[in-house]
Order: C-alpha cells, then sequence, then structure tokens
C-alpha cells in the first residue's frame, strides 16, 4: 500500500472474505482537499473561459463546500461570495460571532451574506439566481454542493486513480447531492459497483438525482450501483453518541480521522454491509475519504 491506499483490517470484513481498502482522497491537496477539489475542477475552468472573475455559491454554515469555494478563491485567484442557509451571526463586543468553518471561509477571502430558509429554498430557481447577480454583480455560478455536469468529470477521474494502484470489485462512498457517486459511475462506464451511503435522511430520492445528472453529463444511466438510506444517525449533519464512538475507535485502531457529517457515516455503514453479507466473499472494497475534517 502507499499513503493514499490503506487497508483496513477489521474482524467483520476478515470473516466475511472482503478485502477493505481506503482511499485517502483528503490527503491529495491539504489546501483543498477531497471531492470537492474534483467537482470544483472543471467549474473552475469554464469560470475561466467565461471570463468570470467571481465564485458565487450556497451553503449551511457547516459546508464543505462552502469551504472549498473559498479556499479555492484564494488559491486560483477568484473572488468569492457564499450564500448561507440561515441567519447571521449574533454580535458579540462588536464580532461577529463565525464557526470555524465560515471564519475560515472569511479568512481566505469570502464575502458572506446570508438568506433565511424561505429564500433559501429558491436557490436552484433561474430568476432568484439572477436577482441575486443583479444585486451582487456578475459572478459564476457553482451550485449548492458542487454538484453539476461538471462536476463529474473531475469524480470520474478518482476511478482510474485508484485502479491504477489496485484490482477492486466496489467503490463505496459517502452521498450528500449526489455528484461524486454519479461521477464515479461515469468513470466506471457500468463496469463493477458503486455504494452510495447517504448522510440525510430520507435520501431515496438521490438516485433520480443521480441518474439526472449522468443522463446529462454523458447521455446514460446505470444500474451498477445502491443507494444506502439506513445510516444517516438522524438526517443532514446529525449524529449520536453510537456514531462518535465509532469515529473515535476507528482512528484508534486506524490513524485515521473521520467526521461525523459523510465519512464516518460511511465507513459505519460499509462495515454493517460487510458484516450482511453485502459484497460477495473474496471481493475487493475501496472506500473513499473525501475529506470534510474542517466540520
Amino acid at each position: 500500500m502507499n499513503e493514499l491506499l490503506q487497508e483496513i483490517n477489521e474482524p467483520v470484513a476478515h470473516a466475511q472474505g472482503v478485502r477493505l481498502l481506503l482511499w485517502r482522497d483528503d490527503l491529495i491537496n491539504p489546501d483543498l482537499p477531497g471531492n470537492k477539489a474534483r467537482k470544483l475542477k472543471y467549474n473552475l475552468a469554464a469560470a475561466r473561459q467565461q471570463g468570470q472573475r467571481t465564485l458565487l455559491t450556497f451553503g449551511g454554515a457547516y459546508s464543505n463546500h462552502v469551504a472549498a469555494v473559498a479556499a479555492a478563491g484564494r488559491l486560483y485567484g477568484f473572488d468569492t461570495i457564499g450564500l448561507i442557509r440561515g441567519d447571521a451571526p449574533a454580535e458579540g463586543r462588536g464580532l461577529s460571532v463565525l464557526n470555524p468553518t465560515l471564519a475560515q471561509a472569511v479568512a481566505d477571502g469570502m464575502a458572506l451574506h446570508y438568506l433565511d430558509r424561505t429564500a433559501y429554498r429558491r436557490r436552484s430557481e433561474p430568476a432568484f439566481i439572477a436577482e441575486q447577480l443583479a444585486h451582487l454583480g456578475p459572478a459564476y455560478v457553482v451550485p449548492e454542493g458542487g454538484t453539476n455536469a461538471l462536476a463529474l468529470p473531475g469524480c470520474a477521474e478518482l476511478v482510474a486513480e485508484i485502479g491504477q494502484r489496485t484490482e477492486f470489485d466496489a467503490l463505496a462512498v459517502a452521498v450528500g447531492t449526489g455528484g461524486t457517486l454519479a461521477g464515479l459511475l461515469t468513470g466506471l462506464a457500468g463496469q463493477r459497483h458503486v455504494v452510495g451511503v447517504v448522510a440525510l435522511k430520507n435520501g431515496g430520492f438521490l438516485r433520480a438525482e443521480i441518474d439526472a445528472l449522468t443522463e446529462v453529463a454523458v447521455d446514460q444511466t446505470f444500474t451498477n450501483y445502491s443507494v444506502q438510506t439506513d445510516y444517516h444517525f438522524g438526517g443532514y449533519a446529525k449524529h449520536s453518541a453510537e456514531l462518535l464512538t465509532f469515529i473515535q475507535q476507528f482512528r484508534e485502531r486506524h490513524g485515521v480521522l473521520l467526521d461525523p457529517i459523510y465519512t464516518g457515516k460511511l465507513f459505519f455503514g460499509v462495515l454493517d454491509l460487510i458484516g450482511r453479507g453485502y459484497f460477495r466473499r473474496g471481493s475487493t472494497v475501496v472506500a473513499i475519504h473525501t475529506g470534510g475534517l474542517q466540520a
């Protein structure tokens, strides 16, 4: 193995005859780690091609994507605007109190604006986006989570990168908006299997979202994947004592830090699926650490 590919020795995997590997996409670019960099790669190229100097995006107060767009702006010379769901933070001693995610975004140069939940629900409407651009100025709009057709090619490249280092039968990835999983499907081109562990409650709708993304990107839908919806631990950005204990013990056993929003749920789900016999005996499963540790 090398630093990007790590064998995860777990009793349940040995008992079921499954080889479990961890792909450390979080280590490739410390300033812009994981799948967010992959989703942004071709969006940044499109922004430059269009002559845009500002990136505008949407997200919650703890959004990995918002943090990534702010970092990308600093690294690649774009101004950045974040439209954040919720109220502006309270003022304290003359200073706004920001959580660490938003504080880092501001440090990276992002201008923050806040939308109430009613307005935020309109974030995908062309008329609403036009209103924001009229108010804030011209910008290249990156959707919430960075998921659009241009996000898929960057995620698809991961398939070849992993394949150069190991043979595998299945990939496993955490799912928020479905963009990373959709990109992996286009990279696999119908071969082998992808398991998506959904981080939000009632996530069954994501299959339609994933199919729509691949249809737009490569004019094709795929059947070689599953969407696992039983490991959300209460919903997006929610967790339990059980999950936090699992994350702590996983770090003690393997020296790898997971986050409670995405990757902790991913590995909890993958190990449970292995124990249930989901993967055939003798198969190699590569679970992808997509970053998000700022959470």
